[in-house]
């Protein structure tokens, strides 16, 4: 290490920068709503010099985009879709893997839901938002698509939106909804989820879990 780089820290990697952007925006969604997210205070979240957040994201949609970028990661790291169990793994293991990463939303990762929320909403107000927002959300969708058609479903579409739209509701529930004081446990939600599967697999499940 030549004396000129001893004890100097590492340039900042844009990738980096991009996730304290993103994390400053999502904190400030959940903490301020909507209207709380501006360049300014992004920076200012962040701890980054006044006018970083428009270099990096110009307009407010850029802003979004990053947010909505940040939040997939975010979310990934909870539920990684290319970490579920293999087709040859049974619904037994899904149902597992699922209880798991649902409790874990509900137990470590609520602010990331209120975040998700905002954003969604946000997205039906700004028609190239939700181009982007959809795009996003196929990162989940489509593996769910294929396990669902592992799993037997003759119909993988319809009952993967039917098993979406179950967790969606329960988090809403328990994060901003009338339960939010109450989170299942995991035994109670792989109850939840195995009554589901039966109910759209019919003996295929039941034979299988």
């Amino acid at each position: 290490m030549s004396p000129a780089t001893a004890g100097t820290p590492a340039p900042e990697s844009p990738a980096s920068r991009a996730e304290r952007i993103g994390d400053a925006a999502l904190d400030l969604l959940v903490e301020r709503g909507m209207r709380g997210l501006t360049h300014r205070a992004v920076d200012e979240r962040a701890g980054l010099p006044q006018g970083s957040t428009s270099n990096h994201a110009r307009t407010r949609q850029a802003l979004l985009e990053t947010a909505v970028r940040r939040q997939v990661e975010r979310e990934s790291e909870v539920l990684t879709p290319h970490g579920m169990p293999g087709p040859d793994s049974g619904d037994d293991a899904l149902v597992d893997a699922l209880a798991l990463a649902l409790h874990r939303y509900l137990t470590d990762h609520r602010s990331l839901l209120v975040s998700r929320y905002e954003l969604a909403l946000e997205a039906t107000r700004r028609p190239e938002l939700r181009t982007f927002f959809d795009a996003a959300g196929s990162t989940f969708r489509t593996p769910l698509v294929a396990m669902m058609t592992a799993a037997g479903s003759p119909e993988p579409e319809r009952h993967a939106l039917s098993l979406v739209a179950w967790c969606e509701g329960l988090m809403f529930s328990c994060a901003a909804g009338s339960f939010h004081a109450t989170v299942p446990s995991r035994a109670q939600l792989r109850t939840g989820f195995e009554e589901l599967l039966r109910g759209m697999l019919g003996g295929r499940a039941a034979e299988r879990i």
